[in-house]
């Protein structure tokens, strides 16, 4: 038995950006470049590990909305085509770049890996990224599990229990469809908790969940073990809490390891910098300039005048930091080992967005990482939560307290100033689709159809995405616009539900446009 354990768990989320109404939207980058950026290196990075032979186990939190995205066939083929105009764009540099050997050698990497993605993405995928990640389960070394269904903000929600379960039932039936069993742990948007939210849980048939240190930290009573074990709530729900310390060597913009000055600067990109008639036919059609995914440079240093990237010498930096992160987590274990009566537990949870699309070289770090903790050393053994409690099922009972991440850990990033406004809508929606549920138990035809699409619609709603974009001030128009748009789908399904007249040629259209969870049936929630 090692000295300690290690849980990597990687949160993939993105709110649900699919618009076939338009031939070009913006926001839909964002998925294609999370796809080209960090799924795909992802994938690459734990087949590697298979093929030779490292043994590792890792927690995957793949989010309904994210789900959806990857197996549907609009979005596949815009990816695609996505992929087509980068490669073009590549290789316009590879002759643009031809008499500058520092910059071609950089645009070599980006022709190579785009025609690698487009490669790996049709032929050995299929277009479909969810089967390669259900194989790795499969292969035992990845444990996947979910997030609420649209990534709502439970503790805000709470207010309308019906909110909060239809989140998690709509998640845990859509996992169960997608994944053909069903789940065993859950991601809380935001890690957002309350006392109570476990019994919603427990009724969906999930085990675990992870809130904020905090969350654990200031449980009633304090646990014996602090954040390094989990504890059972009273429902028998068990709650993993994050390890601060092994988080802050990522996550810190003045510690963390992104901000190396030989890592690549993510923003100085083509897109913004090349003149517009070279560039123009890879951006907005409309003249907007935007993320490419081609940069030359290295952060440098705290300068605006930056270097050119060179990938071995930041190759190398992924392989010390590696290193470096491998030899503090031993430290800190032999010093918690010495103080408790088990193995000491850490928990590292990330954003999986930031390993590779912000922070380029983060997939080789896991890479490293992982090859580091497989040789030589018997200190730090990688777990997943279900492999924990299978090893350790006695632990302490223990009421987690309300928290989230984010700015103060106590929901101020969802319910302030800029966004306060959208929660009045929507509980008022939830209490109506409740109501809705409750007069209509066993609807046929159109109004059945109709009321399934509200349902839809309420979720969309509830994202988190759209409150914490206001909050940022980033793509904040397109928050308000997504939120007032599901809000007011919504409103006219309840009202034509209710009048007895629905308009199918328009519900036809609503059910196209916000096509997920396909399957979902309104009475699930009663």
């Amino acid at each position: 038995m090692p000295i300690g354990y290690l849980s990597l768990v990687l949160h993939c989320h993105l709110p649900y950006v699919r618009h076939p109404e338009h031939d070009y939207f913006l926001e839909e980058n964002w998925f294609y470049e999370a796809v080209t950026d960090t799924y795909l290196p992802l994938l690459e990075v734990f087949e590697g590990l298979v093929r030779d032979g490292i043994p590792f186990r890792l927690t995957l939190s793949l989010s309904p909305t994210l789900i959806s995205m990857m197996a549907d066939p609009l979005l596949q083929a815009r990816y695609l085509r996505h992929l087509d105009r980068l490669i073009d764009l590549s290789e316009k540099e590879l002759d643009r770049t031809s008499h500058q050997p520092d910059f071609y050698s950089v645009a070599r990497m980006y022709h190579d890996r785009f025609t690698r993605s487009r490669n790996r993405f049709q032929n050995r995928y299929a277009s479909n990224l969810l089967p390669a990640f259900r194989r790795l389960e499969e292969q035992g070394v990845l444990e996947i599990i979910t997030a609420a269904a649209t990534h709502g903000y439970l503790p805000l929600l709470s207010v309308r229990p019906f909110a909060v379960r239809t989140q998690i039932m709509a998640a845990a039936d859509y996992f169960q469809r997608s994944m053909g069993r069903s789940l065993e742990g859950l991601w809380l948007p935001e890690c957002g908790y309350y006392p109570g939210l476990d019994s919603v849980l427990r009724e969906a048939g999930i085990r675990y969940f992870f809130v904020e240190t905090h969350g654990l930290a200031y449980a009633q009573p304090r646990p014996r073990y602090g954040i390094y074990a989990p504890v059972y709530c009273p429902t028998g729900m068990a709650a993993f809490a994050r390890d601060i310390e092994s988080s802050k060597q990522v996550w810190s913009a003045e510690e963390g390891y992104p901000g190396d000055y030989d890592y690549r600067e993510y923003y100085r990109d083509i897109g913004f910098e090349l003149p517009m008639d070279y560039i123009r036919p890879y951006i907005h059609p409309d003249g907007i300039r935007i993320n490419t995914g081609i940069k030359y440079y290295r952060i440098t240093g705290q300068t605006n005048d930056k270097q050119v990237y060179h990938p071995l010498r930041a190759a190398e930096k992924t392989a010390e930091h590696a290193g470096n992160f491998l030899f503090n987590r031993q430290r800190q274990i032999e010093h918690l080992a010495s103080t408790m009566d088990r193995p000491p537990l850490l928990v590292a949870p990330y954003d999986a967005e930031l390993y590779g699309h912000w922070w380029f070289e983060g997939p080789e770090w896991i890479n490293m990482l992982i090859r580091k903790l497989a040789c030589d050393q018997d200190i730090v053994e990688l777990i997943t939560p279900s492999d924990y409690l299978e090893k350790f099922p006695v632990n302490q009972e223990a009421v987690p307290s309300a928290s989230s991440w984010g700015n103060k850990g106590y929901s101020d990033v969802w319910l302030n100033g800029r966004n306060d406004w959208v929660w009045r809508h929507l509980h008022k929606a939830a209490r109506r689709m409740e109501e809705l549920v409750r007069k209509h138990p066993n609807a046929n035809g159109a109004t059945r159809r109709a009321l399934n699409q509200a349902v839809r619609e309420l979720l969309l709603a509830q994202s988190s995405d759209w409150p914490f974009m206001m909050k940022t001030g980033q793509q904040s128009d397109y928050a308000v616009k997504r939120f007032k748009d599901h809000v007011l789908r919504f409103t006219r399904l309840a009202d034509e539900i209710e009048s007895g007249s629905v308009d199918e040629g328009w519900l036809k259209e609503m059910e196209e446009r916000d096509n997920l969870f396909p399957d979902l049936d309104y009475r699930r929630f009663r």
